[in-house]
């Protein structure tokens, strides 16, 4: 397989974002509770274009992105403790839709086309429901973001990830 754990099509397999939005090149190290991701920064990235037309630089938004693409990793291969039971039994991560519910995280130094973003996510709380992941992107051994993310964790089998029915006599 080469130097890496996984590749960018088994993380494609993995990932419920897809191209254009998936933001994970590759799975470097996993163990326990913790994973280190890759991404690639190149200057043909579609947002690049015009953030900023001068002088490129990744957006912000998007590292949070692939930190928590990262979260999702570790929680889908069966690290961080693994999901707990519910009831006797115990729902894989594959039946879930994970909804980034809040941030908390500090910018340290521009991400640039050429640079190689490693994201590293360790899980902090992992339950059936929801999840708590501390994560960082470093350049060249230097941080350049971390903070920490908050996840629900939806049973896709259940009414809780279907969107509520509109009421009768409501029109568009």
């Amino acid at each position: 397989m080469g130097k890496y754990r996984l590749g960018y099509d088994e993380v494609r397999a993995l990932l419920p974002q897809q191209y254009p939005f998936q933001f994970i090149d590759a799975v470097a190290e996993l163990e326990g509770d913790r994973i280190v991701c890759i991404k690639n920064v190149t200057g043909n990235e579609w947002m690049l274009s015009g953030h900023f037309p001068k002088k490129a630089v990744f957006p912000g938004v998007l590292m949070t992105e692939a930190m928590a693409q990262a979260a999702i990793l570790l929680v889908k291969l069966g690290q961080g403790g693994g999901l707990p039971s519910e009831a006797g039994d115990r729902p894989a991560a594959e039946d879930r839709t994970f909804l980034l519910t809040g941030t908390k995280m500090r910018f340290l130094k521009p991400v640039v086309p050429g640079d190689q973003m490693v994201i590293t996510c360790r899980m902090l709380t992992l339950l059936s429901s929801a999840a708590v992941a501390q994560a960082e992107i470093a350049v060249d051994g230097v941080a350049a973001a971390r903070g920490e993310l908050t996840f629900a964790m939806l049973r896709s089998d259940t009414q809780e990830a279907k969107p509520a029915a509109i009421p009768e006599g409501v029109t568009n």
